[in-house]
């Protein structure tokens, strides 16, 4: 069997350790962890094997005849519907994203989650999450596409909330359920309407030949398929209104967040458009949609986490604010550089998770950067692995986040010079929250509890080599995708663009762009959002309380959130409970009222009638003539 014949193996290697891992946490956590470590990670150390020489394979094909597909079985045979994998450029790139990323991730975990009495259970849930991504990745149509997405789902469920017993763990898993649900809905709605509106067929790659002449027949319909489903990506990808279970996904393990916010869960969204780009093109206005709507999350998020204390929090409102950047690319039709983004942000973005777990794990669980400082000096090493993340997000020249997101804010001027600017700002806003989070984690004073003080320690090996390994992806990872003004076609662009080849042409339209201007601006921007940060969080620490006081309507909007949750809980939530209040007062009034009332009737005339049935001949003797005598009665009248 070659490699490309046997991707089936890739999602169902990580379902198998899954399995394993299950069945020892049934039967009461019988396996030893160094067993458990090794069936968690060895799965996905395997499928990344596997996944390697599958794409090695696949670049031995024609560029232009890049794809393979393997049909598994039949599945839902009245549609006419089998479960088949498809590999091609794009999902090639994003399989070695979650095995590579995903197999650091597993690695790190282990040093991490090893003192955790639920160290089976979490390795169980883990590697399904792999699986279910690796379904999604793969999957030729989109039911099975969606398997993976609800897969996915599920086990960020499992996930956020694995310290169940905490009660705000539970919550945030419940919450991201319910969120998502909402998104999925209209990924579903989107779907069917794909079916009957492309001749009755969910394969992906049927959907995309038909797409055209369906949008010249029906512009509307298409248009709403490509709405809908941009509805489902809003829930996974976390982007306006739907992103509010992101942050609070932090309740979960660190290594989890890592993994939802680099590798799998929250890409999935950014993914499924992509892989639909000819559909979405054939929709202009959705397009604008998609890009506007990715230029009010990135803005919105930015500004959010410039007030957050939590140093999880300000990470996962970055990743929302990244995703906004992805989006921004998409509905610029520049679709390959939404993708390069997603690599060069899963190489920083879990760098920075874990970086904020080695800080966490160090301080014995404490988050708040307030009761932080000084790090610098007790950590050496994570503090250098942690920079390294900080200005790749920050967008420092020649990192990996400077390619990825100038290429995205030069597409962006092209499509809307409006929303470059609302970019840029964006860009200044990213490098002054995350000097913040280094000026106050890492700089100046500690102010870390004495008693935690003394028990500071550099994170063990299992945890400091995926750093290290991230670290340098984080650095020089960009390489792969320099601009077309100063190597031509990168290898990045090249090798997916059979892939984007019709998007492409649609995101090269209008006057010719000054790239290289552009990214001097941006470049300066990002410079400038880091020294301004270094001036107010290090220099002179005391400016930002000083700010704040004279501005304290936007400094309490912005540690509010804008107080859009609470905006939720009361035009949503309340509202919904209220109406709960009322059924159930209906149902206990009205319904059981009626039921209990029914039942009370009986017992009542049962009690009646037992008078009259007491077994003495006497009694029935006096009924007769009473009877008698009123019947008589009657008769005489």
């Amino acid at each position: 069997m070659s490699a490309l014949d046997a991707i089936w193996l890739i999602p169902l290697l990580p379902l198998a350790g899954f399995a394993i891992l299950g069945l020892s946490a049934m039967a009461g956590e019988r396996l030893p962890k160094r067993a458990v470590a090794l069936v968690g990670c060895g799965v996905v150390a395997a499928a990344f094997v596997l996944s390697v020489a599958a794409v090695l394979a696949l670049a031995d094909f024609d560029p232009h005849h890049r794809v393979h597909t393997v049909m598994v079985g039949e599945w839902i045979g009245a549609l006419g519907l089998s479960w088949s994998f498809a590999l091609d450029p794009l999902s090639a790139v994003m399989l070695l994203i979650v095995t590579g990323v995903g197999l650091l991730i597993h690695i790190y975990s282990v040093g991490y989650m090893w003192d955790d009495p639920g160290f089976g259970r979490y390795f169980c849930y883990l590697n399904l999450f792999m699986a279910m991504m690796l379904t999604l990745v793969l999957g030729a149509s989109l039911p099975v596409l969606f398997v993976g997405w609800e897969g996915v789902g599920l086990c960020s469920y499992l996930l956020i909330g694995f310290w169940y017993t905490k009660v705000d763990c539970a919550d945030a898993g419940r919450k991201a359920f319910i969120v998502n649900r909402i998104g999925d809905a209209s990924f579903i709605v989107g779907m069917l309407l794909a079916w009957f509106t492309f001749g009755g067929t969910f394969d992906i790659a049927t959907l995309l030949e038909r797409a055209p002449g369906v949008a010249a027949a029906s512009p509307g319909t298409v248009a709403a398929i490509a709405l809908l489903l941009f509805g489902g990506a809003c829930g996974k990808s976390a982007q306006i209104p739907l992103y509010v279970w992101l942050p609070d996904a932090m309740a979960g393990p660190t290594p989890v967040s890592a993994l939802i916010h680099a590798a799998t869960m929250v890409t999935a969204g950014v993914y499924m458009v992509c892989r639909m780009a000819p559909l979405f093109v054939l929709a202009p206005s959705v397009m604008t949609t998609i890009a506007t709507i990715g230029a009010a999350t990135a803005l919105l998020s930015a500004l959010i986490a410039l007030g957050q204390d939590d140093i999880k929090k300000v990470l996962a409102y970055s990743t929302i604010s990244q995703l906004g950047y992805m989006f921004m690319a998409a509905g610029a039709g520049a679709f390959g550089a939404a993708i390069f983004h997603v690599t060069t942000h899963a190489f920083f973005k879990a760098l920075l998770f874990l970086g904020s777990g080695a800080v966490i794990h160090a301080l014995h669980g404490e988050q708040d950067m307030r009761r932080m400082g000084g790090l610098k000096r007790a950590l050496p090493r994570t503090f250098l692995f942690f920079a390294a993340g900080w200005i790749a997000l920050s967008g420092v020249p020649f990192t990996s986040g400077f390619f990825s997101k100038d290429e995205i804010l030069y597409h962006v001027f092209l499509f809307k010079p409006l929303l470059w600017v609302v970019g840029a700002g964006v860009a200044a806003l990213t490098a002054i929250y995350m000097t913040r989070l280094m000026g106050l984690t890492f700089f100046g004073a500690s102010r870390v509890d004495p008693r935690t003080a003394h028990h500071i320690h550099e994170a063990p090996p299992s945890m400091a080599v995926p750093l290290a390994i991230l670290a340098v992806l984080s650095l020089v990872g960009g390489f792969m995708g320099m601009p077309e003004s100063w190597v031509g076609e990168s290898s990045f662009h090249a090798w997916l663009h059979p892939v984007f080849a019709l998007p492409e042409e649609v995101a090269s339209m209008g006057h010719e762009g000054h790239e290289t201007l552009l990214m001097v601006v941006s470049s300066l921007v990002a410079l400038g959002g880091i020294g301004l940060g270094l001036w107010l969080w290090v220099a002179r620490p005391e400016m930002p309380a000083l700010i704040a006081a004279r501005l304290p309507g936007l400094a309490r909007q912005i540690r509010g959130k804008f107080y859009v949750d609470e905006l939720y809980d009361a035009a949503i939530v309340q509202p919904y409970y209220a109406l709960c209040r009322a059924l159930a007062r209906f149902d206990s009034l009205a319904v059981d009222g009626a039921v209990n009332g029914v039942g009370a009737m009986m017992e009542t005339s049962g009690q009646v009638l037992k008078l009259f049935h007491s077994g003495f001949v006497r009694n029935y003797a006096l009924f007769y003539l009473v009877g008698a005598a009123a019947v008589v009665w009657y008769l005489v009248r």
